[in-house]
């Protein structure tokens, strides 16, 4: 790492052809168990507090998303938890 770095405007064009996509056709490879699978085959519980999801083969957490007033927050599993989304 070097001290030199961007503003998170640097993200923005890197992160909109993934925002713009129907995320049900996003991939996930589980850093768990090694499943791979859909978006849409993961388990989701909820509603209160937020959405939660979880890997269909171990339970680990994919996802949560909770909203709050006019404000939406979504975290993205773990660390090692990652998905794929088709973009071209």
């Amino acid at each position: 790492m070097t001290d030199a770095y961007l503003d998170g405007n640097a993200l923005a064009g890197p992160l909109a052809p993934i925002l713009a996509v129907d995320p049900t056709t996003a991939w996930r490879h589980c850093p768990d168990c090694g499943v791979r699978g859909p978006l849409a085959g993961l388990r989701v519980y909820g509603p209160e507090p937020g959405l939660t999801a979880r890997c269909p083969g171990c339970e680990a957490i994919a996802l949560r998303i909770t909203t709050e007033g006019p404000f939406t927050w979504l975290s993205l599993g773990g660390p090692d938890g990652a998905f794929r989304f088709r973009t071209g």
